[in-house]
């Protein structure tokens, strides 16, 4: 019997739901460079180890998502 693969999501959907304000300096930088500017913005980012781990450094002020 075959098994089926699972793959995962190229694509993460993030969307910003705190304010930046009174957060590190590095922290809001990474907001920034996700691409996320003010509050209930949505953004499409590739499934990297990279963004990854900035996401994991702003976990607390993001939702995110898979998308196929």
């Amino acid at each position: 019997m075959a098994k089926k693969k699972v793959t995962q999501p190229k694509h993460l959907r993030v969307k910003l739901v705190r304010s930046m304000i009174g957060y590190k300096r590095d922290q809001r930088e990474t907001v920034k460079s996700l691409g996320l500017r003010k509050i209930n913005q949505v953004v499409e980012v590739q499934d990297t180890p990279a963004m990854r781990g900035m996401i994991n450094k702003v976990i607390h002020m993001v939702n995110v998502e898979g998308v196929e």
